[in-house]
Protein backbone atom coordinates (compact mmCIF):
# COMPACT_ATOMS: atom_id res chain seq x y z
CA UNK A 1 0.00 0.00 0.00
CA UNK A 2 1.71 2.88 -1.09
CA UNK A 3 1.98 6.21 1.99
CA UNK A 4 -0.06 8.98 1.60
CA UNK A 5 1.92 12.00 2.83
CA UNK A 6 0.31 15.45 3.47
CA UNK A 7 2.43 17.46 0.96
CA UNK A 8 0.97 20.35 -0.03
CA UNK A 9 3.08 21.42 -3.28
CA UNK A 10 4.37 18.57 -5.18
CA UNK A 11 4.35 17.70 -9.01
CA UNK A 12 0.92 15.87 -9.53
CA UNK A 13 -0.77 18.44 -7.57
CA UNK A 14 0.89 21.48 -9.55
CA UNK A 15 -0.47 19.55 -12.89
CA UNK A 16 -4.02 18.97 -11.44
CA UNK A 17 -3.73 23.06 -10.48
CA UNK A 18 -2.98 23.29 -14.17
CA UNK A 19 -5.70 21.23 -15.12
CA UNK A 20 -8.16 23.07 -13.35
CA UNK A 21 -6.58 26.81 -14.39
CA UNK A 22 -7.64 25.40 -18.13
CA UNK A 23 -11.23 24.63 -17.60
CA UNK A 24 -12.35 28.52 -18.25
CA UNK A 25 -9.65 29.24 -21.07
CA UNK A 26 -11.16 25.84 -22.57
CA UNK A 27 -14.71 27.05 -22.22
CA UNK A 28 -13.49 30.52 -23.82
CA UNK A 29 -12.25 29.15 -26.56
CA UNK A 30 -15.29 26.76 -27.53
CA UNK A 31 -17.54 29.80 -26.97
CA UNK A 32 -15.52 31.79 -29.76
CA UNK A 33 -15.69 28.72 -31.98
CA UNK A 34 -11.90 28.58 -31.67
CA UNK A 35 -12.48 24.66 -32.00
CA UNK A 36 -8.50 23.63 -32.68
CA UNK A 37 -7.28 25.51 -29.90
CA UNK A 38 -10.03 24.01 -27.82
CA UNK A 39 -8.83 20.55 -28.81
CA UNK A 40 -5.16 21.25 -28.08
CA UNK A 41 -6.24 22.59 -24.32
CA UNK A 42 -8.08 19.28 -23.49
CA UNK A 43 -5.51 17.46 -25.53
CA UNK A 44 -3.07 18.80 -22.70
CA UNK A 45 -5.20 18.29 -20.10
CA UNK A 46 -5.94 14.92 -20.83
CA UNK A 47 -1.50 14.29 -20.44
CA UNK A 48 -1.04 16.04 -17.77
CA UNK A 49 -4.51 13.94 -15.94
CA UNK A 50 -2.07 10.67 -17.11
CA UNK A 51 0.94 12.41 -16.06
CA UNK A 52 -0.18 13.16 -12.71
CA UNK A 53 -1.15 9.59 -12.04
CA UNK A 54 2.29 8.41 -13.19
CA UNK A 55 4.51 10.68 -11.18
CA UNK A 56 2.35 10.35 -8.00
CA UNK A 57 2.68 6.41 -8.07
CA UNK A 58 5.97 6.40 -9.92
CA UNK A 59 7.67 8.85 -7.42
CA UNK A 60 5.62 8.44 -4.14
CA UNK A 61 3.78 11.56 -4.15
CA UNK A 62 0.19 10.76 -3.50
CA UNK A 63 -1.05 12.76 -1.18
CA UNK A 64 -4.24 13.44 0.73
CA UNK A 65 -4.66 16.81 -1.38
CA UNK A 66 -4.21 15.30 -4.32
CA UNK A 67 -6.68 12.08 -4.16
CA UNK A 68 -9.58 14.71 -3.59
CA UNK A 69 -8.03 17.58 -6.32
CA UNK A 70 -7.41 15.02 -9.32
CA UNK A 71 -10.78 13.35 -9.51
CA UNK A 72 -12.62 16.79 -8.20
CA UNK A 73 -10.59 18.36 -11.80
CA UNK A 74 -11.72 14.95 -13.74
CA UNK A 75 -15.27 15.74 -13.21
CA UNK A 76 -15.03 19.19 -13.45
CA UNK A 77 -13.39 19.23 -16.84
CA UNK A 78 -16.08 16.34 -17.92
CA UNK A 79 -19.01 18.55 -17.06
CA UNK A 80 -17.24 21.83 -18.61
CA UNK A 81 -16.58 20.21 -21.83
CA UNK A 82 -20.10 18.46 -21.78
CA UNK A 83 -21.81 22.47 -21.15
CA UNK A 84 -19.62 23.64 -23.80
CA UNK A 85 -20.61 20.81 -26.37
CA UNK A 86 -24.08 21.30 -25.72
CA UNK A 87 -24.19 24.77 -25.60
CA UNK A 88 -22.61 24.76 -29.13
CA UNK A 89 -25.51 21.77 -29.70
CA UNK A 90 -22.76 19.46 -30.28
CA UNK A 91 -24.30 17.19 -27.94
CA UNK A 92 -27.71 17.11 -26.50
CA UNK A 93 -28.66 18.48 -23.14
CA UNK A 94 -30.16 14.54 -21.97
CA UNK A 95 -26.87 13.33 -21.94
CA UNK A 96 -25.20 16.31 -20.23
CA UNK A 97 -28.14 15.59 -17.38
CA UNK A 98 -27.66 11.76 -17.54
CA UNK A 99 -24.07 12.31 -16.62
CA UNK A 100 -24.56 15.18 -14.11
CA UNK A 101 -27.74 13.42 -12.46
CA UNK A 102 -25.11 10.33 -11.31
CA UNK A 103 -22.35 12.78 -9.52
CA UNK A 104 -25.31 14.52 -8.06
CA UNK A 105 -26.56 11.17 -6.07
CA UNK A 106 -23.64 10.09 -5.27
CA UNK A 107 -22.95 13.29 -3.46
CA UNK A 108 -26.16 12.11 -1.24
CA UNK A 109 -23.35 9.19 0.00
CA UNK A 110 -20.70 11.20 1.30
CA UNK A 111 -23.00 12.47 4.34
CA UNK A 112 -24.59 9.16 4.99
CA UNK A 113 -21.12 7.53 5.16
CA UNK A 114 -19.57 9.86 7.03
CA UNK A 115 -22.82 9.89 9.52
CA UNK A 116 -22.10 5.84 9.92
CA UNK A 117 -18.33 6.94 10.66
CA UNK A 118 -16.90 5.76 6.93
CA UNK A 119 -15.13 7.59 4.68
CA UNK A 120 -15.42 8.14 0.83
CA UNK A 121 -15.67 4.89 -1.09
CA UNK A 122 -12.68 4.28 -3.44
CA UNK A 123 -12.87 4.48 -6.37
CA UNK A 124 -14.22 1.48 -8.41
CA UNK A 125 -11.88 0.45 -11.01
CA UNK A 126 -15.46 0.67 -13.37
CA UNK A 127 -15.76 4.17 -12.49
CA UNK A 128 -11.97 4.78 -13.42
CA UNK A 129 -13.34 2.96 -16.98
CA UNK A 130 -16.11 5.27 -17.27
CA UNK A 131 -13.86 8.18 -16.53
CA UNK A 132 -11.07 7.32 -19.02
CA UNK A 133 -14.19 6.50 -22.30
CA UNK A 134 -15.58 10.67 -21.15
CA UNK A 135 -12.62 11.82 -21.13
CA UNK A 136 -11.59 10.26 -24.95
CA UNK A 137 -14.77 10.84 -26.18
CA UNK A 138 -14.82 14.46 -25.09
CA UNK A 139 -12.01 15.21 -27.38
CA UNK A 140 -12.69 13.25 -29.85
CA UNK A 141 -16.16 15.09 -30.78
CA UNK A 142 -14.17 18.70 -30.77
CA UNK A 143 -11.73 16.78 -33.22
CA UNK A 144 -14.90 16.74 -35.51
CA UNK A 145 -15.78 20.55 -34.90
CA UNK A 146 -12.39 21.35 -35.43
CA UNK A 147 -11.72 19.68 -38.37
CA UNK A 148 -15.15 18.74 -40.05
CA UNK A 149 -13.70 16.49 -42.91
CA UNK A 150 -12.71 14.14 -40.43
CA UNK A 151 -15.96 14.48 -38.51
CA UNK A 152 -17.67 11.50 -40.70
CA UNK A 153 -15.28 8.91 -38.55
CA UNK A 154 -14.57 10.86 -35.09
CA UNK A 155 -18.23 11.36 -34.27
CA UNK A 156 -19.31 8.26 -34.64
CA UNK A 157 -16.36 7.41 -32.24
CA UNK A 158 -16.95 9.89 -30.15
CA UNK A 159 -20.64 9.29 -29.60
CA UNK A 160 -19.43 5.70 -28.87
CA UNK A 161 -17.29 6.44 -26.58
CA UNK A 162 -19.50 8.95 -24.63
CA UNK A 163 -22.64 6.70 -24.34
CA UNK A 164 -20.74 3.43 -23.31
CA UNK A 165 -18.79 5.98 -20.71
CA UNK A 166 -22.09 7.24 -19.51
CA UNK A 167 -23.36 3.61 -19.73
CA UNK A 168 -20.47 2.46 -17.23
CA UNK A 169 -20.68 5.59 -15.02
CA UNK A 170 -23.86 4.82 -13.86
CA UNK A 171 -23.06 1.10 -13.56
CA UNK A 172 -20.22 2.15 -11.40
CA UNK A 173 -22.84 4.32 -9.43
CA UNK A 174 -25.30 1.56 -8.71
CA UNK A 175 -22.08 -0.21 -7.48
CA UNK A 176 -21.06 2.28 -5.09
CA UNK A 177 -24.72 2.60 -4.05
CA UNK A 178 -24.42 -0.74 -3.13
CA UNK A 179 -21.67 -0.67 -1.05
CA UNK A 180 -23.08 2.08 0.70
CA UNK A 181 -25.96 0.26 1.97
CA UNK A 182 -23.84 -2.72 2.87
CA UNK A 183 -21.79 -0.69 4.90
CA UNK A 184 -24.96 0.99 6.63
CA UNK A 185 -26.28 -2.12 7.36
CA UNK A 186 -23.13 -3.47 8.69
CA UNK A 187 -23.00 -0.74 11.34
CA UNK A 188 -26.75 -1.04 12.25
CA UNK A 189 -25.79 -4.18 13.16
CA UNK A 190 -23.00 -3.47 15.03
CA UNK A 191 -24.83 -1.00 16.68
CA UNK A 192 -27.65 -2.99 17.86
CA UNK A 193 -25.22 -6.07 19.05
CA UNK A 194 -23.10 -3.45 21.44
CA UNK A 195 -26.45 -2.43 22.92
CA UNK A 196 -27.69 -5.73 23.58
CA UNK A 197 -23.69 -6.78 24.97
CA UNK A 198 -24.20 -3.64 27.30
CA UNK A 199 -27.78 -4.61 27.97
CA UNK A 200 -27.01 -7.94 29.50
Amino acid sequence: MPEVSSRVVTVPNVLSAVRLALIPLFLWLLGAGEYGWALLVIVVSSVTDFVDGFVARRFNQITRLGQVLDPAVDRLFIFSTLIGLAWQDFLPWWLVVLIVLRDVGLLVLGPVLASHGYGPLPVHHLGKVATFALLFALPTLVLGAAFPQVAPFSDPFGWALALWGAFLYWWAGAIYLRETVRLVREDHVARASGSDTLGT
